[in-house]
């Protein structure tokens, strides 16, 4: 009897430093505290918009007093995540942005885990039923438009990840209503693996932030995966092949305009920018030394995902972009 509470007493303790084990692992890779939120002077709003028979969700902040004629700004988020992890992983970024300037913000969800982007392998249903996450996305800004007194001609999209996928989708499928869109750790499928129908006759500006050290969606090209084992997203190609693709799309000839700037920890942000008169302004952001995410100064991401630095703020940039766009 005694052997064999030794034997349980052992199989017990062996459990118990294996879990302690996991938790110290968990901790270390995924875990990251919360940012806190900022005291905003406006509300966050749950809405609901039923298209082509689907119904959708989405969350909208408006700082106080927006005046009429504003910016709207689209985030999306990232593969299985929805409104409130977009929030929480850009740090609030985006809310704070538009108190100081004075545009509303809305978060939409989509409607299956992963937005139906340009990528062929990521098409998601649910239920059996494939949402149409362009007609959506298309219904929701006409209706905030005319809800909050908007400007028409001023709206934008930026995403994270998947969401950085969907803008590229809708910069290339309805350049007409976006004035420009951000794709942040997101790079164009491979042509195997391509299936948007670009339009010929417009184009956007197009602005693409990624990290040199992504183990998601490789800078340098390649297949979208975590370690060889989650989340396969197919091939795509790479960073500075996407601001190519854009920028031949926007009829923008010659080599871009560079420039680079070292910030904190040793971080090293290059940009290359293409611009013509009259045409749109398509801009590389390559941040050395980032990994899958956001950089921003509000908070980390998970080390699972890679570097995590915290300048520059990519969302001030993403703004300072879509902002000086003509008007």
């Amino acid at each position: 009897m005694k052997k064999v509470l030794r034997v349980l007493l052992q199989g017990f303790l062996g459990l118990t430093a294996l879990l302690a084990v996991l938790a110290g692992l968990f901790a270390y890779f995924l875990y990251t505290p919360e940012p806190a939120l900022p005291q905003l002077s406006g509300n966050l709003s749950k809405g609901t918009i039923e298209v082509a028979g689907v119904k959708h969700s989405y969350r909208t902040y408006v700082p106080k007093d927006l005046p009429k004629g504003a910016p709207l700004v689209l985030v999306m988020h990232g593969s299985g995540e929805g409104p409130q992890r977009i929030r929480i992983g850009t740090g609030y970024a985006f809310e704070r942005l538009a108190d100081q300037h004075g545009f509303a913000v809305v978060y939409p969800k989509a409607y299956a885990s992963d937005w139906n982007d340009c990528s062929r392998i990521g098409d998601k249903e649910l239920n059996g039923v494939r949402g149409d996450d362009v007609g959506f996305l298309s219904a929701l800004v006409d209706k905030l438009v005319s809800e909050l007194a908007l400007d028409p001609a001023r709206v934008f999209a930026a995403g994270v990840s998947n969401g950085g996928s969907m803008a590229m989708r809708l910069a290339l499928e309805q350049p007409g209503r976006y004035k420009a869109v951000a794709a942040v750790v997101a790079n164009v499928p491979a042509a195997e693996n391509f299936q948007c129908k670009p339009e010929a006759q417009k184009a956007t500006s197009v602005m693409i932030m990624n990290g040199t050290e992504d183990p998601l969606v490789p800078f340098a090209g390649g297949e979208i995966n975590l370690l060889g084992l989650f989340y396969k997203g197919g091939p795509i190609v790479s960073s500075r092949a996407s601001a190519q693709y854009f920028a031949n799309w926007a009829q923008l000839a010659g080599e871009p305009l560079t420039s680079e700037k070292t910030v904190a920890e040793g971080v090293r942000v290059e940009q290359n920018r293409w611009s013509q008169d009259g045409k749109a302004e398509i801009e590389l952001v390559s941040i050395h030394g980032g990994g899958h995410g956001l950089p921003q100064p509000y908070s980390q991401r998970p080390r699972l995902l890679g570097p995590s630095p915290m300048e520059p703020n990519g969302a001030a940039m993403i703004w300072a972009f879509f902002e000086r766009q003509p008007k």
